[in-house]
């Protein structure tokens, strides 16, 4: 039977340093103490950036085929643990055994994903002649390798999202140092024990566990040539506010938003729905938390709706049949309680769920929300959805817009022109047409706008952010 370690250490220029065993990391559904890992210290962090600085010449240097070595020893390496990396996301994180088993597998085509780009790294030839004056030059231009890397990552996906950090990073040859997040760091340091197994040049890699006070370098610390972060955006805004003058990609919060027109197949927009609303427990920034539904089916749809949430099984997420596990601690769910309570003072009805036993939160639908009830406004990032219907397909796509969120759009919809006018109008990084805005690809664009963020993640396009492009141009001399 899979169990945790005792202790972890954290990773120092690729190697196991234990100097502690500080931070707890909890079981999220009983609340024990599962296992303890190793913090550093602002010293240790400093240390871990200057061997970032040293090891960027050496990472520069490796060739595309050792770059992608390393990358495919990763995707055999977590496939031969798959099973230890979903138990300890299942424990940290308290996501249900099937979500966690599944992020595994998107760890694993993350990393391969990578190891394929890492070899079609590409550049262009231009020609310059564009008037007299430029007739004998011609310029070709690459790709090169930023430098050294700071990445943050957050406790939704301790997994995945670390992986399009650092797969990336691996593929283009920048080192770097990563904070995993404090409540669930175990995925981002079995990531660090693979890599150890690894020749990469001394200094390409640091995993530390640390406070957020102690992180304070990871930010500010300008031998970082840029920053990653995926989180909150309040947190995520006010780090760019102080990073200096190195790049900066944030993947920030939302409030996703699906429309469902008068011809979707209702059978399957309940199963997609359901799905999106409450997957992990609705902790995932693309969760699906409002519904709009056109008036001529609204009252059907709901009603299978409240039927199909009703039935799903809430518990401990070791078990093969939990949908539904703890929210990562009982303050968060005490906030969405808050929340929710908030609405119904202000008119909302609760349709199923809405009671909260610690960390546990059941599956929630609600309608009448007030338009500017923080249900409504902000992030719900919990297992709870919103409800309304609407008359005209113009003001619905107006009421996705309605925010300071930006990040993805659902739209069920068999009519290609309103999908296009969705793909025109909505003010989203991604629209996702006859499904929920949940979907995500891990080899496509994915990031947001207005408050959700800035840059895009997605191996490829991370790269790119991972990268400067160098000019080179050729004066033509006559031969004489």
């Amino acid at each position: 039977m899979t169990q945790l370690k005792d202790a972890y250490p954290l990773y120092l220029a690729n190697e196991a340093r234990q100097p502690n065993a500080d931070l707890e990391v909890t079981d999220k559904y009983t609340g024990q103490v599962a296992t303890r890992v190793a913090m550093a210290s602002p010293e240790l962090i400093d240390e871990a950036i200057g061997w970032s600085v040293r090891a960027a010449e050496p990472m520069r240097r490796l060739a595309g085929y050792e770059r992608q070595a390393v990358l495919m020893h990763c995707v055999a390496r977590f496939t031969q643990r798959a099973e230890e990396l979903a138990y300890s996301l299942c424990v940290e994180a308290g996501k249900p055994i099937k979500d966690s088993r599944g992020e595994v597998t998107r760890l694993i085509d993350t990393f391969r994903v990578a190891a394929e780009e890492s070899v079609r790294i590409t550049g262009e030839y231009q020609p310059l002649d564009i008037s007299a004056r430029a007739r004998d030059y011609q310029g070709i231009w690459k790709r090169v390798p930023i430098g050294p890397c700071s990445f943050i990552s957050p406790f939704n996906f301790p997994l995945n999202l670390a992986a399009h950090k650092v797969a990336p990073a691996l593929a283009v040859g920048c080192p770097f140092v990563l904070k995993p997040a404090s409540k669930t760091p175990l995925g981002a340091l079995i990531i660090g024990e693979v890599l150890a197994e690894t020749d990469l040049p001394k200094g390409a890699f640091s995993i530390l566990p640390a406070t957020r006070d102690g992180a304070d370098l990871f930010t500010t610390d300008d031998r970082l040539k840029l920053l990653s972060f995926t989180g909150s955006p309040d947190v995520g805004w006010a780090l760019k506010a102080r990073a200096g003058r190195k790049k900066v990609v944030l993947e920030l919060g939302g409030n996703a938003a699906v429309i469902v027109d008068r011809d979707a197949d209702l059978d399957d927009a309940v199963e997609r729905i359901v799905f999106g609303a409450f997957y992990q427990s609705g902790q995932s920034c693309i969760g699906v938390q409002r519904i709009l539904i056109h008036a001529d089916i609204y009252d059907d749809l709901k009603a299978r709706l409240v039927d199909k949430t009703r039935g799903l099984v809430c518990g401990d997420p070791k078990d093969e049949t939990t949908f539904i596990g703890p929210l990562i601690d009982e303050g968060e769910a005490a906030r969405l309680e808050d929340w929710i309570g908030e609405a119904v003072d202000g008119g909302a009805r609760i349709l199923v769920g809405g009671g909260r036993d610690g960390c546990m939160m059941l599956a929630t639908l609600v309608e009448g929300v007030p338009h500017a009830a923080r249900l409504n406004r902000e992030e719900a990032f919990g297992p709870v959805a919103t409800l309304q219907s609407f008359t005209d397909f113009e003001a619905a796509l107006d009421e996705v817009n309605d925010g300071r969120f930006g990040l993805q759009a659902g739209i069920i919809t068999h009519d290609l022109s309103k999908a296009m006018m969705a793909w025109d109008r909505l003010e989203v990084g991604g629209v996702i047409v006859g499904d929920v805005p949940s979907y995500r690809v891990d080899n496509m664009p994915y990031g947001g706008v207005k408050d959700s963020g800035l840059g895009r993640e997605g191996v490829r396009f991370a790269m790119e952010d991972m990268t400067e492009i160098r000019n080179l141009v050729i004066r033509r001399r006559p031969i004489l």
